[in-house]
């Protein structure tokens, strides 16, 4: 059951060849890949469980490092108890950051607190701005050639404050600094493979923008297999996408977020991480990161990935007028977001 799960896992990557997949399964044997430490900081919540369980399938990671303040080693000790290849190290509080953080080669943030119903992301910066700050004053310190990839919310702002403190230690690299977005494709697959009838697990959507709202910009113009769908319902679509995490907050009625689906993301992302370190060719997924597509200093496009990380930003590709306004549209807020997370860096 634990290889048809990872099989699974590996098979639907955003925008990875199949083939890829396949040949880093059957690459390396056991004895020849290469070690690899992963680090989840926030491992005790509600993204972190099962982020850690999908990273301990993962047959890429020889050491998992989950942190959280408090409760990570009952989680550890469950994660751990899996018969994967991944040794698993549990780590609580702040003196165990430190222990956490060496040696790691990707680490994953989903530390903060969830959204609730009637809470817009931005709600959530005071607290998780100041704790995504803490982790990266520590990144900075202790693996600063980690390839660091952000959940916590607001990506629009906590990868500039991620960019911020590192620059402010001397060891900020744009290629290792990636904000997740793979939840808006992962939402826009599923979502179009319905409305278009056609297998999901052949479906591409690339997902442009931000992270939050009407700055989560599908481009169900380039999704592939095509289907012929009407403008309103790529306008609906759209909307469906950019309110997918609110339409998870509000079903489950002030008891969770989007903390499975997430975890299933985050895991999708940091599986091609992986993969672009060991040396997988044309792993392409789409990515919050420091960028020149547009004017604004951090966009989400589509990236390669590779041995040092983000080997190339790629460009938008052709637009159709919806999505071109869709991206106007978009830029003031993402621009706001982007300075308040630069100026809560500066500040505090």
């Amino acid at each position: 059951m634990k290889a048809v799960i990872l099989r699974s896992l590996l098979r639907r990557s955003s925008t990875v060849a199949p083939s890829s997949s396949y040949l880093l399964r059957r690459g390396f044997s056991s004895e020849s890949e290469p070690e690899r430490k992963v680090a989840i900081l926030g491992a005790a919540g509600g993204i972190g469980q099962p982020l850690s369980l999908l990273m301990k399938l993962n047959p890429l990671v020889s050491k998992l490092a989950l942190y959280d303040i408090a409760g990570t080693p009952g989680v550890a000790a469950d994660v751990s108890h899996i018969n994967s290849r991944s040794e698993v190290t549990g780590y609580m509080g702040d003196d165990q950051l430190k222990q956490a953080l060496e040696g790691s080669d990707v680490v994953i943030i989903p530390a903060g607190v969830p959204r609730k119903p009637g809470m817009a992301r931005d709600d959530l910066f005071n607290i998780n701005a100041g704790i995504v700050k803490s982790l990266c004053t520590a990144i900075g310190k202790y693996c600063p050639n980690a390839l660091v990839t952000m959940i916590s919310n607001p990506v629009n702002s906590t990868v500039p404050i991620a960019a911020e403190v590192l620059k402010g230690l001397g060891v900020y690299d744009e290629k290792k600094l990636l904000g997740v977005t793979t939840l808006d494709v992962v939402r826009a697959k599923t979502f179009y493979a319905g409305k278009a009838k056609v297998n999901v697990a052949g479906v591409n959507v690339p997902v442009v923008g931000g992270h939050a709202g009407i700055t989560i910009l599908p481009l169900f113009s380039q999704a592939t297999p095509k289907a012929n769908l009407s403008d309103e319902d790529i306008k609906a679509l759209t909307k469906r996408t950019q309110d997918g995490g609110t339409e998870v907050v509000e079903a489950k009625a002030g008891k969770g977020s989007a903390t499975l689906s997430m975890a299933y993301a985050g895991a999708i992302f940091a599986d091609a991480c992986l993969k672009g370190l060991s040396g997988v060719p044309d792993v392409v997924e789409c990515s919050f990161v420091q960028s020149t597509v547009t004017e604004l200093p951090f966009f989400a496009s589509k990236v390669r990935l590779g041995k040092n990380g983000v080997e190339e930003v790629l460009g938008l590709g052709p637009l159709s007028d919806f999505e071109q306004q869709g991206l106007e549209a978009l830029k003031p807020e993402l621009k706001s977001s982007i300075e308040k997370g630069i100026k809560f860096a500066q500040q505090s």
